[in-house]
């Protein structure tokens, strides 16, 4: 069974869309689309009749649906859905509402279990920097944090930040799919990218793709390679 990303052009190049019940890493440096990305995913899952679950510690729900605004692919209504549910963790409150969720303490094992036991269908954690603020040992902790998302059954889009694209990190290798976004600057300007570095399941070439902002969101063009200066 594949989904659909709700990007646009993305989902010819993943065969028909991601395949289900499965971890993905969407990488990339600041300001390369991965929230846009994130949000258009999500909007598709709640556009699907789906239970959508979106953690994070960098905003409140109303800073993303205002971040989201100025697209038109209705993350403001998919925000204000019964399916959706928004964990922003640098709130009190709903670092208390994980503790119902399993015996073991700490982020990475209540998290899974909350996953599994609320059956979420589609889930985006943005970003793994979260760790630092949750364990002792980031590094360590990643393992385990993406173990754990690998044994539920919701399709996880782990979002990490990277400059480097052949800086694998531990999420990297652990993930069923691995996604970068590229930002590249140029004498025309910033030209950006997407590549689809591994994808278990699916026939990928590996190749950089064309992506634009538009009103719509992120926009691939499948047929359009980008090969950096």
């Amino acid at each position: 069974m594949r989904i659909s990303t709700g990007v646009s052009g993305l989902d010819s190049l993943l065969d028909g869309g991601l395949p289900a019940r499965r971890l993905y890493t969407l990488s990339g440096p600041p300001g390369s689309g991965k929230t846009t990305l994130a949000s258009q995913y999500v909007t598709e899952g709640i556009r699907s009749g789906e239970d959508v679950l979106y953690v994070t510690m960098h905003e409140t729900r109303n800073e993303l649906v205002e971040d989201m605004a100025n697209y038109e692919f209705g993350f403001d209504r998919a925000a204000n859905s019964d399916r959706f549910e928004f964990l922003n963790l640098t709130m009190e409150r709903a670092r208390r509402s994980l503790t119902q969720y399993g015996r073991e303490s700490g982020l990475s094992s209540r998290l899974a279990s909350m996953i599994r036991q609320e059956d979420y269908d589609r889930v985006v954690v943005d970003s793994t920097m979260l760790l630092d603020h949750f364990a002792e040992d980031a590094d360590t902790e990643v393992t385990h944090f993406a173990t754990g998302l690998k044994q539920t059954d919701a399709t996880v889009l782990l979002i990490s930040e990277m400059t480097d694209p052949s800086a694998y990190a531990e999420e990297h290798y652990l993930a069923h799919g691995v996604v970068f976004l590229h930002n590249f600057l140029e004498e025309g300007g910033m030209t950006r990218g997407i590549q689809l570095v591994k994808m278990r399941g699916t026939n990928i070439d590996c190749d950089i793709r064309d992506v634009t902002f538009t009103g719509s969101g992120l926009q691939v063009d499948p047929g359009r390679k980008v090969r950096p200066q």
